[in-house]
């Protein structure tokens, strides 16, 4: 491709790129994207496909192992083959990149360019620069640029770290043996669902914590999954930091000195997994060349419509710094489209997103927490109501989780939803319906809920604002 112009240029090919060119597409724009490493981004490729279709396999183990709480079911589960797991999760993988990426593209016909971008020209004349693999640099000229690089995991600076060697949640999914014992640094919903995946693989899993399980959640989230994994053998250390990593000469695995609880301890692990957060990836794009101011995590500021401080530059996804979800990402893409060539002046509006961690039980939630009402000085009344009066937990054999409902005392209408249960996920997607209708309590516990449905504990919860639910028979 020699040096051309464009009417959008996108850096990057994941949710947010995608939704992007798609979108641009349908307006007739002429299109390029740029992508220096596997098309697909973040979520097809090292996060949320390859994570969740291990972590359905180690479900299956686990209920195998499980069994017994059935009565009159017997069944077992022997050592996983790591390399078949990881085989199968990387062709599922590539399929999907074909089929919801590779082929799209060439579907709506847009311009494909492998190389590492980068910005040149000036503010009031931004041009891109890419170079690619084989040395090759070319220049491309477009009405409207779009940074959708994604995010990267991050390490923080502990000595030896690096030296002695660590998984991030992208590596550990390339493993081809499941680790004897395996130490994960993080509380938040990456670390809980490496935790329970290794651990129903059949590795003892150990994790340091420096506050609570699931931060931003709820408290009786952290309470209810530190049962979960204290029932199923993963131990979790509170209060805790670790200040050194080595090499174990003897073993080969790894030594961690921690600081717990205001005293020290020592950690020995096959393998060492880093969960504690991710970075805006902006590393040489050269964006003060056009005047795109960054914040400190290196990620791209923009304002509620997705505008860099150049008019011309857009960034959309998890470079912004925003809610790291992919389904936010695509709608950041299609949004940050309709502004720059329409005139639209759509923003970004996350009070009904909704908030899945992918451990068993789920947690899913949406809207406010309590927390988040009190300090938005809003007079609020709770409910939480134990997975024990929900007749699908109960068939379930699954009564660890809780569903909890925050409302307005004034009004009634229903700020907030959190689960932890089979299925949170739907549960929080239910809340999303609820919480844009501007439901009550007292319409959600009249309305029609189909029994034995995990769906039903809304309305039950909601119920619990005026009814003893303990004395409700199973479907009133």
């Amino acid at each position: 491709m020699g040096n051309e112009r464009f009417d959008l240029a996108i850096i990057g090919s994941g949710g947010a790129a995608f939704a992007a060119a798609i979108r641009a597409r349908g307006l007739g724009k002429r299109v390029v994207m740029v992508e220096r490493g596997t098309v697909g981004g973040t979520c097809v490729n090292t996060g949320c496909v390859p994570s969740k279709a291990l972590l359905a396999a180690a479900d299956a183990r686990h209920v195998a192992l499980d069994s017994a709480r059935f009565p009159g079911v017997m069944a077992s589960a022997g050592p996983v083959d790591m390399p078949a797991l990881v085989g199968g999760k990387a062709a599922l993988v590539d399929s999907m990149r074909t089929e919801k990426y590779i082929d799209l593209a060439a579907d709506y016909g847009w311009t494909m360019v492998s190389g590492d971008a980068a910005f040149t020209g000036s503010q009031d004349a931004p041009l891109l620069q890419v170079t690619s693999p084989g040395g090759a640099v070319t220049t491309i000229e477009a009405g409207h640029y779009l940074v959708a690089t994604g995010s990267t995991p991050w390490a923080p600076p502990v000595p030896g770290l690096a030296e002695a060697g660590y998984l991030t949640s992208t590596t550990a999914m390339e493993l081809d043996e499941v680790p004897e014992t395996m130490l994960i640094l993080g509380g938040g919903y990456v670390a809980l669902e490496q935790a329970q995946l290794f651990s129903r693989l059949g590795a003892r899993v150990t994790m340091l914590v420096r506050s609570k399980l699931t931060s931003q959640e709820e408290p009786e989230v952290s309470k209810a999954l530190a049962g979960v994994f204290a029932d199923e053998g993963i131990r979790v250390v509170w209060r805790a930091t670790v200040d050194s990593v080595s090499l174990d000469q003897a073993t080969g695995g790894v030594i961690a000195t921690g600081s717990v609880a205001g005293g020290q301890e020592v950690f020995r692990a096959s393998r060492l997994l880093v969960a504690m957060g991710r970075r805006p990836v902006t590393d040489g794009l050269n964006l003060e060349a056009v005047g795109v101011k960054t914040g400190t995590s290196g990620e791209i500021v923009v304002d509620s419509r997705l505008a860099s401080s150049n008019p011309r530059v857009w960034a959309a996804g998890d470079v912004t710094g925003h809610r790291e979800f992919v389904y936010v990402a695509a709608a950041h893409g299609a949004l940050a489209v309709e502004n720059a060539f329409t005139d639209a002046v759509a923003e970004v509006d996350y009070r009904y997103l909704p908030r899945v961690t992918f451990t068993s039980p789920a947690v899913g939630a949406v809207g406010m927490t309590e927390k988040d009402a009190v300090a938005a000085g809003i007079r609020c009344d709770c409910r939480v109501l134990p997975l024990q009066y929900v007749p699908r937990a109960l068939v379930n054999r699954d009564t660890r989780g809780f569903i909890k409902v925050v409302a307005d005392r004034d009004t009634g209408r229903i700020l907030g939803l959190t689960a932890v249960a089979k299925d949170a996920g739907e549960l929080a997607a239910a809340g999303v319906y609820v919480l844009e209708a501007g439901m009550t309590t007292a319409q959600v516990a009249a309305a029609w809920s189909p029994y034995l449905t995990m769906t039903e504990g809304i309305r039950i919860a909601c119920k619990a604002f005026t009814t003893d639910v303990s004395k409700l028979s199973c479907c009133a």
